[in-house]
């Protein structure tokens, strides 16, 4: 079952357009719709529940196929900050290269994300 959308595509589509084109000056809420939009988008191509992706303060998501977890810290995560976040997703900057770079904070043998990137 894909995921319930909070953030109507067209809407996110649009956040991450002006992200593209405003870089670092843009509107905080649209860096948020973006950052929410990629997530929803990689909920839909990686549906499952084995990895959680956190982009704070901005959000989060469970994804990838595999077995789920449901109590305490995840052994599959993946956290980074928005700016990279949107990097990798819209693939400006590999997800090896943002690895490698120490910009995500990878944990767990299922959150190697590379083959679902980039989202948009």
């Amino acid at each position: 079952m894909p995921p319930r959308r909070r953030v109507p595509v067209a809407a996110g589509r649009s956040a991450v357009e002006r992200w593209r084109s405003e870089g670092a000056d843009t509107a905080r809420e649209d860096v948020a719709t973006a950052v929410r939009y990629t997530l929803e988008e990689l909920a839909t191509v990686a549906p499952g529940r084995s990895v959680e992706v956190r982009v704070p303060p901005y959000g989060a998501v469970q994804c990838v196929e595999g077995t789920t977890h449901t109590r305490g810290t995840p052994p599959n995560v993946v956290e980074t900050d928005a700016q990279t976040w949107l990097e990798v997703a819209t693939g400006l900057v590999s997800w090896q290269s943002a690895w490698d770079a120490g910009s995500l904070r990878v944990s767990g043998h299922r959150a190697d994300l590379d083959q679902h990137m980039p989202l948009a």
